[in-house]
C-alpha cells in the first residue's frame, strides 16, 4: 500500500463524517440536482412514452444476442451492484451478461383508471413530486427517495399505509417482463397470472421488468399525524395493534420504539385543512431536526400532540437521516448550525458510502453493525421486542404494519399467517433494526443466525435487501418456492438465464464493498 492509499484509508477510517461532509455531500448534491433537473424536463415534454418501446425494444435485442452467441452466461441487469440499497455488493455482477435496461421514467397517468405506468428505474422521490402535482399519490410510498419501482417489486416495499394497502406489490395492477426468451409478456391477475403473483420477491430470476402499473389514489395537502407516546411493553402492543387493525379510521400507522417498554405510535390522516387542534410542521425543510428525534420529544414530555405535515414531507420524512443511521456517518448532522448550513444536502448518496468504505469499517460493520427488517406476524409484536431488547439492545427500533393478501391460488413467496385453530390473519408488522447494538458481547455474525432462525420459528419472513446467513433448505423453509420452481422450469431459457434467488441474495452472492473493490481491479 502506498502512502497516498494509506493516508486515504485512513482519513476514510477516522475521520468519515468529515469526509462525508466535505466530499460527498456536494457529490451527492449535484447528482441529485441533475437527475431532478432530467427527470422533471422529461416528465414536462412528455417525451418518455414515445422512447418506450425503443428502450424495451433494445433489451429484447440484446437477449437474442446472447441466444445467437450460444445462451452460455447467466444473465443480469447491467446497473451497477454499488446502487443497491444493500450495505452489500453482487458479486454476480462480474461474472454475468449485462443487460442495459435503462428505463427511468414516467410514463403515463390515468386518472380514468386510477394508475400511473412507469419503468422500474423511476424513483419514489421522482414519482410522489410528479403525481402530487397533479392532485395524486400511490397508495403505498416507501419512504426513502432513492428507492426504485423495480427494487420494491423485485424486493419488497412498505410504508405506513401498508395496513390498508398491503406491500408495495400490493397496488402493482400489472407488470411488463420480457423473458428469457425475448418475449415482452403483459402480467396482471387475469393474463399470465402466474408470472404476475410470482414477480414480487423474485429478485429478477424470472425476466427483465420493463414496466409497471401502480394503484393511485386521491392526493390531499397534508396528512395530520397525531403523536401517543406509550411506557409499557403491553402498552405498545396494545395501542400498535388496534391502530393497525383500524383501516377505516388510519391512512397511516407508524410506531418508532425507544426503549423495551416506550415508543410513539403515530397514526395519519389525509386532510386539506389544517385543524385547532394541533400544528402546522413542515419537518421535510433541511433546516428542522431529524425525524425520530422530532418524535422523542413527544415521549420525553410524556404528552401526545398532533400535527398537521406537507404530504410529501411526510412520505419522506426519514430520507434526510436514513432513518437514524445518518448519526453514525455524519455524529453532529443534527446540529443545528449543521442543519442551517448544510442540511439540504442530506443524505449522502449510498453508492458513495459504500464505494469509501474501508477494510476496518467493513470489519467493524460486519461485526457490529447491524440492517435488518424482520416481518412478523402481529401476534408476535411483543415477543419480537423482547428479542431484540435481549440480544441486540438496539434502538430506535421501527415498526410499520402491512397486510399480507394472498389470492385465489395462493401463488407467491409471502402468505398470511395461519394460526393454530385455522384462523387466517393478514396483519404483519415490519420491525426494522438499523445500527450498533449496545447489547455487551454482541457479534453479527453469531447474532443474525439466531434471529434468522426466531424469525422462522415465529412464522415470520427476512427482507432480503439485508445479509442473510440462511441455508438454502431454511431459505426455501421461509419462503414459498412450489409454483416458483415449476414456473422457471416452464419459462424457456429460465434455467439458463438466471440464478435462484437465493443465489443471488445469500452470502454467497453477495459481498462485501472493499472485496468487491479488489475483485475489480
Amino acid at each position: 500500500m502506498t502512502k497516498t492509499s494509506h493516508l486515504l484509508e485512513h482519513i476514510l477510517t477516522h475521520y468519515r463524517g468529515l469526509f462525508a461532509t466535505l466530499v460527498l455531500l456536494p457529490v451527492s448534491a449535484a447528482y441529485s440536482a441533475y437527475t431532478s433537473l432530467r427527470n422533471m424536463i422529461v416528465f414536462h415534454l412528455r417525451s418518455a412514452p414515445a422512447k418506450h418501446k425503443q428502450r424495451v425494444q433494445k433489451v429484447i435485442g440484446q437477449i437474442e444476442g446472447w441466444k445467437k452467441n450460444g445462451s452460455l452466461e447467466k444473465l443480469c441487469t447491467a446497473r451497477s451492484g454499488w446502487k443497491t440499497m444493500s450495505e452489500l455488493v453482487p458479486k454476480y455482477k462480474l461474472s454475468h451478461r449485462k443487460i442495459d435496461v435503462g428505463l427511468y421514467d414516467i410514463l403515463e397517468i390515468s386518472e380514468q383508471s386510477g394508475t400511473v405506468k412507469v419503468e422500474p428505474l423511476a424513483t419514489m422521490g421522482q414519482i410522489s413530486r410528479n403525481l402530487i402535482s397533479q392532485g395524486w399519490t400511490l397508495a403505498v410510498v416507501p419512504e426513502l427517495d432513492d428507492l426504485t419501482v423495480g427494487g420494491l417489486i423485485m424486493g419488497f416495499g412498505i410504508e405506513s399505509s401498508s395496513h390498508k394497502y398491503g406491500l408495495f406489490q400490493s397496488i402493482c395492477v400489472s407488470f411488463d417482463l420480457v423473458t428469457a426468451d425475448g418475449e415482452c409478456l403483459r402480467c396482471s391477475p387475469t393474463e399470465n397470472a402466474d408470472l404476475y403473483y410470482l414477480i414480487p420477491w423474485s429478485h429478477g430470476t424470472l425476466g427483465f421488468l420493463v414496466a409497471a402499473e401502480l394503484k393511485i389514489i386521491p392526493a390531499k395537502k397534508y396528512i395530520r399525524v397525531h403523536y401517543q407516546p406509550v411506557y409499557t411493553l403491553d402498552e405498545m402492543a396494545e395501542v400498535f395493534e388496534q391502530a393497525s387493525r383500524n383501516t377505516q379510521e388510519n391512512d397511516f400507522v407508524e410506531g418508532l420504539v425507544y426503549s423495551r417498554g416506550t415508543a410513539v405510535i403515530m397514526r395519519g390522516n389525509f386532510t386539506d385543512d389544517i385543524g385547532a387542534d394541533g400544528t402546522f410542521n413542515a419537518i421535510g425543510r433541511w433546516y428542522k431536526p431529524w425525524f425520530y428525534k422530532h418524535v422523542e420529544t413527544y415521549l420525553k414530555n410524556r404528552q401526545g400532540g398532533v400535527e398537521y405535515i406537507p404530504l410529501r414531507h411526510y412520505y419522506h420524512r426519514h430520507t434526510r437521516s436514513y432513518f437514524w443511521t445518518m448519526e453514525e456517518i455524519i455524529p453532529f448532522g443534527n446540529y443545528p448550525v449543521f442543519r442551517a448550513l448544510l442540511g439540504w444536502a442530506l443524505p449522502p448518496r449510498i453508492e458513495l458510502l459504500k464505494y469509501t468504505e474501508t477494510e476496518t469499517t467493513r470489519r467493524l460493520r460486519e461485526k457490529f453493525h447491524v440492517v435488518q427488517d424482520m416481518l412478523m406476524p402481529i401476534q408476535y409484536l411483543k415477543p419480537s421486542i423482547r428479542y431484540f431488547d435481549d440480544h441486540f439492545n438496539l434502538y430506535p427500533l421501527w415498526l410499520s404494519p402491512m397486510a399480507i393478501f394472498d389470492n385465489e391460488s395462493r401463488l407467491g413467496f409471502v402468505h398470511p399467517f395461519i394460526q393454530k385453530d385455522g384462523v387466517v390473519d393478514e396483519m404483519y408488522v415490519d420491525i426494522g433494526a438499523y445500527g450498533t447494538p449496545l447489547k455487551a458481547g454482541f457479534d453479527n455474525r453469531s447474532a443474525l443466525p439466531l434471529l434468522e432462525k426466531f424469525v422462522i420459528d415465529h412464522r415470520g419472513y427476512q427482507a432480503l435487501y439485508a445479509k442473510t446467513t440462511l441455508s438454502k433448505e431454511d431459505f426455501r423453509t421461509m419462503f414459498d418456492h412450489a409454483d416458483y420452481d415449476r414456473l422457471r422450469k416452464r419459462l424457456p431459457y429460465c434455467t439458463q438465464a438466471f440464478d435462484e434467488i437465493y443465489d443471488k441474495v445469500s452470502s454467497k452472492g453477495r459481498i462485501s464493498p472493499v472485496e468487491m473493490r479488489k475483485l475489480e481491479k
